[in-house]
């Protein structure tokens, strides 16, 4: 048996979906989370800033939990707004090496950044208890992160960002060097072990490009 007309009107594909571009993809997250600590911001604002007790209490087993809680705290919509732009710029930077790869550096920043401000955030400060918030210390781990990314993977583009932000955003690393702080001063502690937590991302993600280029290696020889 056969089928009359069979293949006179051969039925159009489905049209694909047009894959949106790394950037616009990049731009849509970093956007959607910056908002997202506006929103925070201001329910803390609403709620009389109870919320900032959440933040990392160093070497107290509650203050534990300000690891997770710490990026998305503000002190103020002072504190907000001087961290938004660095934010932005950085982060849409970091999506640019890929969304997954952003994902998972963000992801180390965050607890691997956390858990070292936990373990010395009382280092240098006067006050009996500290308590750290805000989302400086991920944009260190993007900085440092984007500073680096490009020798690890050897790639001409990311060495290029990462002179760029060397140049624009260099003097800001002076935020991790140690101080004496006063009360409620700036938090070199997170700064610091963000910084470093950053650099542990960018080795660990560019493995793939690092294991390529020792393979080429051992063919070459």
């Amino acid at each position: 048996m056969g089928l009359r007309g069979a293949g006179r009107h051969p039925v159009p594909p489905a049209q694909q979906p047009k894959k949106r571009s790394a950037a616009v993809v990049g731009g849509t997250t970093i956007v959607s989370f910056v908002a997202l600590l506006y929103v925070i911001e201001a329910f803390d604002q609403l709620d009389g800033h109870r919320l900032d007790y959440n933040g990392i209490r160093p070497l107290e087993a509650d203050g534990l939990w300000g690891i997770l809680f710490a990026p998305l705290l503000h002190a103020s919509w002072a504190h907000l707004m001087a961290n938004t732009v660095p934010a932005l710029v950085l982060g849409f930077l970091v999506t640019l090496a890929g969304l997954s790869r952003f994902v998972w550096a963000t992801a180390i920043v965050w607890i691997v950044g956390g858990l070292g401000t936990w373990l010395i955030g009382n280092l240098g400060s006067p006050c009996g208890e500290t308590d750290h918030i805000g989302a400086s210390g991920l944009i260190f781990g993007w900085l440092t992160f984007l500073l680096v990314f490009g020798f690890f993977t050897r790639s001409v583009w990311q060495i290029i960002i990462g002179l760029l932000v060397l140049f624009f955003y260099g003097g800001v690393l002076w935020g991790a060097v140690p101080v004496l702080n006063v009360c409620g001063g700036v938090s070199w502690q997170g700064h610091l072990c963000g910084g470093i937590a950053g650099v542990l991302a960018a080795y660990l993600l560019s493995r793939p490009e690092r294991r390529a280029r020792e393979r080429r290696r051992a063919l070459s020889t």
